[in-house]
């Protein structure tokens, strides 16, 4: 059985674990225990961030960083959009419908809290995961991620992603 929860300080362990594996595959150099201490961890206690974590029986297999974007946050890009920030499954578990959970349940979430519309800016690689799961290709193109913003207009539009 697969469940996804908010993080919290039982799961924050396995969670960093997971975190560090994500940029490790993406491969960017990134200090990820001083990204983790400075900005996830102060951003996530300060409300700024949801951070979801995904189990499948005792093992924690993925997670997802999202926000509504604010005029508070330093990462504001589409004032009262939501925007998923990150999303991981880690490899064993891919290709099962992980990430459409993870990603159908931030979108759920951040629907209940208000917002009507979201985006991502996905590494490359992932954009027909994202198409497939309702988000189509803008106009605006972010320099400092070197990708273009992937949009969805209704967060009430289903993945195409068989369920997990």
């Amino acid at each position: 059985m697969i469940s996804v929860s908010p993080l919290n300080e039982k799961t924050k362990k396995e969670f960093e674990m997971l975190f560090t594996s994500y940029y490790s595959e993406l491969d960017c150099g990134e200090d990820v225990p001083h990204l983790l201490k400075e900005y996830i961890m102060p951003d996530l206690l300060a409300g700024l961030i949801k951070i979801d974590i995904l189990q499948e029986g005792k093992v924690y297999a993925g997670f997802v960083i999202y926000q509504t974007d604010d005029i508070d946050n330093e990462w504001n890009f589409k004032e009262g959009w939501g925007d998923i920030r990150e999303i991981y499954v880690a490899p064993a578990r891919r290709r099962q419908g992980y990430g459409k959970f993870l990603l159908y349940t931030a979108e759920m979430k951040l629907r209940e809290a208000g917002t009507q519309k979201c985006y991502c800016l996905p590494v490359e690689g992932t954009e027909e995961f994202f198409t497939a799961c309702g988000y189509a290709k803008g106009n605006e193109y972010s320099e400092e991620l070197d990708t273009f913003v992937y949009e969805k207009s209704d967060l009430n539009n289903k993945c195409n992603h068989p369920a997990p």
